[in-house]
Parts: C-alpha cells; structure tokens; sequence
C-alpha cells in the first residue's frame, strides 16, 4: 500500500532524531584504527617535532596510533592537496603551518581552496622571531635601524629562510609598517644565510629565536626586536617590534586541521583532546625546549585565527609582489 502522508512524516522525523546519535555514536567509536598527521616540511622542522608530541599524546588518550607522515615540497601545498583529496572520516589529518595562509595569496594556482577545503580543528604552537643585524651595523636598536634605513633605503640587505617563509612576509610587514626600503635576500634555509650575516654580506635576518639563540649567546649577532606581541623569556632585554610600531606581529604557527566534512563530532573530540594535551606540563616544558610556546585554540577559535592570519599576509604580500607559480 502507498505510504500516507502521515506515514512519510514519521519516517523522516525518525531519520532526523537518528542522524545526530549516529555522529554521536562515531564520535564515541573513533578512532577504531591508526590516523596519519600528514606535515609539509619534513623530518626535524619543528612542525614535524610538535606534531609528533600531539600525536604521541592523542594515541596514549585515544588508544590508537596517530602517525606523523611527511609530504615535504611546494611550500607545504603537497601535504595540504594529500588532505584535501583524503576521505573525510578523521583518520586523515593535516599539520597546519603559517605557509599554509600565506600561500592563499602566493601562488596565482592552487588545486585547492584551503580556507574552504581544510577544517581547522585546534591551534598548537607558536615560534616567536628576531631581527638580527651584523655586529658591526651601526643600529644598536629598532629605532636606530629604521632611521639608518630611511637615510639608507636600499642599501640594507636582509635575509630570509625562503620566499614565502613566515620569516620573510615579516620583513615585508616590517618593510610596509615602518615605511623603509630594505632589499630581501632570500636563501634556502636558515644555514646558508648565518655565514652572510656573519661576514656582512646582508646585514640583517629575520629567523626563528629557537634557531638563532646560539649565536646570540656566542654574541656573533645582535638582536634588535623580537616579533611576537610580548617579549620572550629566553631574551627578556630584547624589546618587541611592537613597542616601536604598535600593532606588528608576526610568528610560526602550527595547529590541526581535516579535510572539509569531517564529522563535527569527530572534529570536536579531537580538539578537546589536544586543547587538553597543550595544558600538560610535560607537553608545555617540551614545546619550550624547541623554542617556543603552545597555542591551544580549540576548533572556532583557530579557524578564526587562521582566517585572520589569511587576510593579514594576504595585504602583506600583495605589498610585496612576491608570486609563485
């Protein structure tokens, strides 16, 4: 016999009261098999390192395998386009970095929309910067190194790890926010910079405080300012950027995010756990060792973060006329 229309309003009522304890149900399940965290930047980049702290703790905590697979290239856009393409079931993960925002505006073609593709699940971890100059720069502090620049445009050089880098639309942020003319030197990687700076080839470098607190200890650089918006224990007499140019700031981030439709109780299970991971003192004293501090962002704050971080370098960057193709 043909339904009636009574018959059809009990069914659906039905499908739509089963529907959210089915995600609940999933969401009580999950995981029940190993999740890859898939990261852009390799083995030993501090990504790699703190993805493999949140992956340890969520395997302890969710009693099944989170396993940190490296898809290095394209400035992380290898990695992302792996997630992207992947099922949207929660067992495949992306480590989400700073690139990933800048990139919406760098490359003129991407195979994706990361702002729309990728779910942001949690914030994680944050690498302050300094600016370094040579020794012998006649700048002793960011005042004096603006004013050198102004009366000098164009004939300071300063190094970055890479086009692209969160190091580099820092110098450009920099370079818009105090009105100066610097010339960006881009190398691959912090190493290959150091000796310039060293010799005075380029005169100035932005890179991360973990990587150059070595050499400021052996006082083979000075520092002027660091770029979070508070200064930073390991450098207490170092000022921030921002008590010279209200409002700049800039640093390496990292977080968690899953391919678009991931089941939100998935996403919100995951969050939770790593919002808490981030609160344990032995993830906080490990994250300090590698330079920097964590960042727990549960799921919307982080996406506003990073939709906030998306537009600010996306300005900075069209003020460059960096491109990438």
């Amino acid at each position: 016999m043909p339904l009636q229309r009574r018959d059809w309003l009990r069914l659906a009522g039905a499908a739509t009261i089963a529907a959210p304890t089915w995600r609940i149900a999933a969401a009580q399940d999950y995981p029940t098999r190993p999740v890859r965290i898939i990261e852009g930047l390799g083995g030993g980049s501090t990504p790699n390192l703190v993805s493999r702290l949140i992956g340890q703790w969520l395997s302890e905590h969710l009693a099944q395998p989170f396993v940190v697979e490296s898809r290095t290239g394209a400035g992380g856009n290898i990695a992302t386009q792996a997630v992207v393409g992947a099922a949207p079931d929660g067992y495949t993960l992306l480590t989400i970095v700073t690139t990933n925002a800048i990139n919406v505006t760098l490359y003129e073609k991407l195979d994706f929309d990361f702002l729309h593709d990728i779910v942001p699940i949690a914030g994680v971890f944050r690498l302050p910067m300094v600016l370094l100059v040579n020794p012998s720069f006649p700048a002793a502090t960011l005042p004096e190194f603006i004013a050198y620049a102004k009366a000098n445009p164009g004939k300071i050089n300063i190094a970055s790890p890479g086009i692209g880098t969160p190091m580099h639309v820092g110098i450009e942020l920099l370079k818009l926010m105090a009105g100066i003319d610097l010339v960006h030197v881009a190398y691959r990687g912090p190493a290959a910079a150091f000796p310039d700076l060293f010799a005075g080839q380029v005169q100035a470098f932005i890179i991360t405080v973990s990587t150059a607190i070595g050499h400021i200890r052996a006082g083979k650089v000075r520092p002027l300012a660091v770029t979070v918006a508070k200064r930073v224990d390991v450098l207490p007499g170092v000022p921030t950027i921002t008590e010279t140019l209200p409002g700049f700031e800039a640093s390496a981030w990292n977080g968690i995010g899953a391919p678009r439709g991931t089941p939100g109780s998935i996403v919100d299970k995951l969050s939770s756990n790593i919002v808490a991971g981030l609160a344990d003192p032995q993830i906080k004293a490990r994250m300090a060792d590698l330079g920097g501090d964590t960042n727990p962002m549960p799921a919307p704050q982080f996406s506003r973060f990073i939709a906030d971080e998306t537009a600010k370098w996306a300005k900075v960057v069209k003020f460059s006329g960096a491109k990438v193709n």
